[in-house]
């Protein structure tokens, strides 16, 4: 079964429009070009975001939103825990982020 991945963002105070775009755009970048070194196939499915534009007003800070859809949990696996431009991202992601928020899950699954 697949895996959702979904994470959101609230950015610094001092980010920049620029930084924020520049990170909101190499965020969607993760999915271009990555080859899973085992099957040798792309194991990134989908991958979109946006700025809430929720009316609930419910965010508690949080700006962006992002969503990438994975084949399998080793994939997301290793998306998470090995992939190398994924680990250089969250070093520069890190710089202009005040909060990040992950949330993983498989369709239809409830139980813990």
């Amino acid at each position: 079964m697949g895996v959702t991945h979904i994470v959101l963002f609230q950015f610094k105070a001092s980010a920049s429009s620029e930084d924020i775009n520049d990170i909101s755009q190499r965020m969607l970048g993760l999915k271009n070009n990555r080859i899973h070194p085992m099957s040798k196939k792309p194991y990134i499915k989908s991958a979109s975001g946006g700025t809430d534009n929720s009316p609930e007003g419910a965010k508690n800070g949080l700006t962006h939103a992002f969503v990438m859809e994975f084949e399998t949990a080793e994939d997301r696996d290793y998306y998470v825990n090995e992939e190398p431009v994924h680990d250089e991202f969250k070093k520069l992601v890190g710089k202009v982020l005040e909060k990040a928020v992950v949330a993983d899950f498989t369709a239809g699954v409830f139980k813990l």
